[in-house]
């Protein structure tokens, strides 16, 4: 299936650069592994290195680099997939305190008590599949 019909919501939602992004490396990565998981895989780790996901899109990093600890594993761990992936939040680039706003703006219960990777957790923040004027609001 090419690329461009795959494309996942949260893309489709984003600025044209980061489709191009994702598009371009799954197509290469397509070619080179056929198209299917490790296709789209390889297509968010690029994505991943200078975009961070912001809610229901992707929007550019500050600085670009790995989001989370995954991909800084090597080796055997690498190619087992271990490690914890935080769904495109960037938990390097971003202190405490604005993972903390993040959840707050996002109405995520028992923050104050959460550690650093906790805030960063795609089960912390919102359901990214959906547009957020089709989410329900969380009070």
């Amino acid at each position: 299936m090419p690329a461009d019909e795959s494309l996942p919501a949260t893309l489709k939602r984003s600025p044209r650069k980061a489709q191009q992004t994702w598009l371009q490396t799954h197509d290469s990565a397509a070619e080179q592994y056929g198209d299917g998981e490790q296709a789209h895989r390889t297509a968010f780790k690029q994505l991943k290195r200078g975009w961070e996901k912001v809610d229901d899109r992707w929007e550019r990093k500050d600085e670009p680099g790995p989001s989370d600890p995954r991909p800084k594993r090597r080796g055997k761990a690498a190619r087992e997939g271990r490690g914890e992936a935080l769904g495109g939040v960037d938990f390097y680039g971003h202190t405490k305190a604005e993972l903390y706003d993040r959840a707050k703006r996002l109405g995520v219960e028992g923050r104050s008590t959460m550690t650093k990777i906790e805030l960063a957790r795609p089960s912390t923040g919102s359901r990214t599949d959906e547009p957020a004027a089709e989410r329900p609001r969380v009070s």
